[in-house]
């Protein structure tokens, strides 16, 4: 690659393209409900919601320190990531209390991206990340969800015209922004039916002494904030 070729790329990479029209926005935020809300396209869909929750405790036990050694992520949408470290202490805190808030802000940190006109570089962004959480992943099943992710954010970079790429940025960070909310709700009830025992939630609070209640009212608070600021900054209030 020359650098005449490299420099293109760069330009393009943090260079801002059109916004799409307003139509086009709330086009995809009604798609993102539609995938959300409905019990059996959320069973399929929730599968990307995993990947960032476990990325973000991934990406966390590393900034604070840990040893990550490996992620799986199951058909049932649920996941595992394993570190080494003090099983106490504020890294401890910081990695358990990333999962369930990573997808609400990476939605608003993709919204901040979108909103500033760089959509190129949202989506490179997502593909750099997947490819890097793809060398943790442990079990057959993480691959190939990880893996069909990547390709489909691959193919709409490479092979689509900036409307197309347009349109799928946005219907990805509502996604996000949206998904983001419903695993806080779904943990409650499970948790007043007596269900999930070893939750994030229930982890933070053997770590911390704060309730677990504590805990869901924080990722509460994150996921909706994050929807509310984000979809402001979507929809150009």
């Amino acid at each position: 690659m020359d650098s005449t070729t490299a420099a293109s790329l760069w330009d393009e990479l943090v260079g801002t393209q059109p916004e799409p029209d307003l139509w086009v926005v709330i086009a995809t935020l009604v798609a993102a409900l539609a995938v959300v809300v409905p019990q059996g396209l959320w069973r399929l869909a929730r599968n990307a919601i995993t990947i960032a929750h476990e990325g973000g405790h991934g990406l966390v036990a590393l900034l604070t320190g840990r040893t990550l050694t490996g992620i799986r992520l199951h058909s049932d949408t649920s996941g595992l990531t394993v570190s080494r470290g003090k099983p106490y202490g504020l890294g401890m805190i910081l990695t358990a209390a990333a999962g369930y808030t990573a997808p609400p802000l990476l939605g608003l940190g993709g919204a901040a991206l979108l909103a500033s006109g760089r959509i190129t570089l949202l989506l490179w962004l997502a593909t750099a990340l997947l490819l890097v959480m793809l060398v943790m992943i442990r079990n057959a099943y993480g691959v190939l969800t990880v893996v069909l992710t990547g390709a489909m954010f691959v193919l709409v970079s490479w092979l689509t015209g900036p409307q197309v790429q347009s349109a799928f940025a946005f219907a990805v960070v509502w996604f996000l922004l949206l998904g983001g909310v419903r695993p806080a709700f779904e943990l409650q009830s499970k948790r007043r039916h007596g269900g999930a025992p070893d939750s994030d939630a229930d982890q933070l609070a053997r770590l911390t002494h704060a309730p677990a209640a504590v805990w869901l009212f924080l990722f509460h608070a994150v996921s909706l904030c994050s929807l509310i600021g984000g979809g402001r900054w979507l929809l150009a209030l």
